[in-house]
């Protein structure tokens, strides 16, 4: 009976110490994966971030090869449309021709006397002021053609496989036509083949 105790009791305190053991062992294993839970938590955190800081870079460096390729087309654009502008100037006249014009027609009535002839008078006074007039349409006509025509070629000279657009080069062409028929019309009237002096005799 009193070895059965012994034995008994060593059983229990056997039982006992297992179930301890069990308990502790379970609390290991129940903490052990809480705190891999949060390691993983921390490295998909750390992932988030650095796939965000990724995606920033990338789209700074997509938006600034779209900046480089739009600077050019503007200042492009912007030589077009002033080669057209000075195309419609050198056909439609300008403020510099008038005053230039007037000051001719002003020199002419001072350097020519009331004896001189009525040819030489038609001349100085009227003759050379339209000659100014076109001498000053065709320098802005030189000028249109000069622009498009820089315009036009540029883009053999840039960064290969950067077409222009369509209507940079539509402006640019309108402004050498302008400016080639300007050119022609003040050369014509320059040296009198068209709209030349009245004849005075």
């Amino acid at each position: 009976m009193g070895t059965k105790t012994v034995d008994e009791a060593v059983d229990a305190n056997g039982t006992e110490a297992k179930s301890d053991e069990e308990t502790v062992n379970v609390t290991k294993t129940d903490e052990a994966p809480d705190a891999e839970v949060e390691e993983t938590g921390d490295t998909e955190a750390e992932d988030a971030e650095d796939q965000a800081d990724l995606d920033a870079e990338a789209l700074e460096g997509e938006d600034a090869p779209e900046a480089e390729k739009g600077t050019p087309g503007v200042g492009q654009g912007a030589a077009a449309v002033v080669s057209a502008g000075l195309g419609v100037v050198s056909l439609t006249g300008s403020w510099v021709a008038t005053v230039a014009a007037a000051r001719e027609t002003l020199v002419g009535q001072l350097g020519t006397s009331s004896t001189a002839s009525v040819a030489k008078q038609v001349k100085e006074v009227y003759g050379d002021a339209w000659a100014t007039t076109a001498l000053v349409g065709g320098l802005f006509a030189l000028a249109a053609l000069i622009v498009g025509v820089v315009v036009l070629v540029r883009p053999a000279f840039g960064a290969p496989g950067k077409p222009q657009a369509a209507w940079i080069k539509s402006v640019a062409w309108a402004g050498v036509s302008l400016g080639v028929i300007g050119l022609v019309l003040a050369v014509a009237k320059y040296s009198d083949i068209i709209l030349g002096l009245p004849s005075t005799s």
